[in-house]
């Protein structure tokens, strides 16, 4: 449970701190004055014994709870054997069944294939890279709200400007971006369901108005978008895009980056809409906090590209690798997806009845254990309350709470707690919630 036993920033944060600033570039943002010493499951202690409940996850890295034990037995084994030889010299098992593993657990009832990357964002770049030389096109939709990574490719299709993108142009070319399906904020002005899913037929427009059909290689979705608020889709919007895909023939990419691996309460979330993918990219929670990320896919897509053309020195690394079949066996044995979808209802009950008494909630929404809470200056002008967000932050981790704010407004608070958190620890970490929307709210 949460121990306040310093203040925050310690003594030995402060002079961490002070070593930072002098050593590392200001361009590295963060959160908190929180340097961690040790994590455990939904835990993190800081290097002044301070114990704070987690419900950022790493940005979603943690599902499977921090330094799992199976997962940390694994990797010293793995260490003994050898650590690097590169998969393009010299081949090793665990990518082989690493890659065997997301082919079958994938959406889709046919032939698959995986390679592997380092990161988000370059598993994005792979996906894009191999839709275009399956389809012999240059042209990539994105969607508004949208976060892909700060690349160059995945910098030009993330939608927010500021910070991501300001004075690092130009941008990729022949990457257009279309309205995300924003509920709460429709960009169409419209209404749910009376609106028709004008945000999917608008496509029909943008093929005459910006760009053929015939011209895009790929269309790229988070099911449900993570920097961009927390923002779960219309049970119809994902496969109204995945049928103008098809038609089209056109790549439909989902980005399971932060929504993949149990967080929305199945391991993927576009499960949630029977819709599959020509390609998939996953990386954050696929290993524990061990850097690799994937793109799977039809195999006849990804066999498109010839020896040399996808790959890197660091692609699939053997500690990865054999971290993410334990972070997979544990997902299937302790069924975290199920117990994903608990947490989310737990959350979601709490956070509809604080809308009750806090009209600065404007909405609330998730799917599983990915929950956005938004808040607003005015229930009815919908005035995003960027200010009040920060401050609830500040109050949350004063109390010994980790959370992250998220959107295009930076008024959303997101939920991103690792899914081995008890309900002890949970119900704690929603009484400091209610607690610091009680302080903030005074104002």
């Amino acid at each position: 449970m949460v121990k306040m036993r310093n203040e925050v920033p310690g003594p030995n944060a402060l002079k961490l701190m002070e070593e930072r600033n002098r050593y590392v570039p200001r361009g590295i943002s963060y959160s908190y004055p929180l340097f961690v010493k040790e994590a455990k499951g939904a835990m993190l202690t800081d290097v002044d014994d301070n114990q704070f409940i987690d419900f950022a996850g790493g940005i979603g890295v943690a599902n499977a709870g921090h330094c799992p034990e199976q997962v940390v037995n694994a990797v010293k084994e793995q260490l003994d054997r050898y650590i690097h030889t590169n998969i393009n010299t010299a081949m090793y098992e665990p990518y082989v069944r690493l890659a065997h593993e997301l082919s079958d657990l994938t959406p889709g009832d046919f032939p698959k294939k995986t390679m592997f990357a380092n990161s988000g964002a370059e598993a994005v770049e792979n996906a894009l890279k191999i839709a275009r030389r399956y389809t012999k096109r240059t042209g990539i939709i994105g969607l508004e709200c949208a976060f892909h990574g700060r690349t160059l490719m995945t910098m030009s299709l993330t939608s927010k400007y500021k910070p991501y993108k300001n004075g690092f142009g130009p941008f990729a070319p022949e990457v257009y971006r279309v309205p995300s399906a924003y509920c709460y904020r429709c960009y169409f002005g419209l209404s749910y369901p009376s609106c028709e899913m004008q945000c999917v037929k608008n496509l029909a427009r943008f093929f005459v108005a910006e760009t053929s059909a015939e011209n895009i290689a790929a269309l790229i979705v988070e099911p449900v978008q993570g920097e961009g608020g927390f923002l779960v889709p219309p049970p119809e919007y994902l496969p109204g895009l995945k049928e103008i895909c098809s038609k089209h023939g056109i790549m439909f990419v989902a980005d399971e980056i932060q929504s993949g691996f149990g967080r929305t309460g199945k391991m993927f979330a576009v499960e949630h809409f029977n819709v599959v993918p020509d390609l998939m990219t996953i990386a954050k929670s696929l290993a524990a906090g061990f850097p690799i990320s994937a793109v799977t896919g039809r195999a006849e897509v990804m066999e498109a590209c010839d020896p040399g053309e996808i790959g890197g020195t660091y692609g699939g690394n053997p500690l990865s690798c054999v971290a993410g079949l334990q972070v997979i066996d544990m997902m299937k044995k302790e069924d975290l997806p199920g117990r994903a979808a608990k947490i989310g209802s737990l959350i979601v009950h709490k956070m509809q009845e604080l809308q009750e008494k806090y009209p600065v909630i404007g909405d609330v929404r998730g799917l599983g254990a990915m929950v956005g809470i938004e808040l607003v200056k005015d229930l009815k002008t919908k005035e995003p309350a960027k200010e009040l967000t920060g401050r609830l932050a500040k109050e949350c981790f004063k109390r010994g709470l980790v959370i992250l704010t998220a959107g295009i407004y930076s008024n959303v608070v997101r939920v991103l707690c690792p899914l081995v958190i008890t309900d002890e620890q949970l119900n704690e970490a929603m009484v400091i919630m209610e607690d610091a929307l009680e302080e903030v709210c005074k104002a």
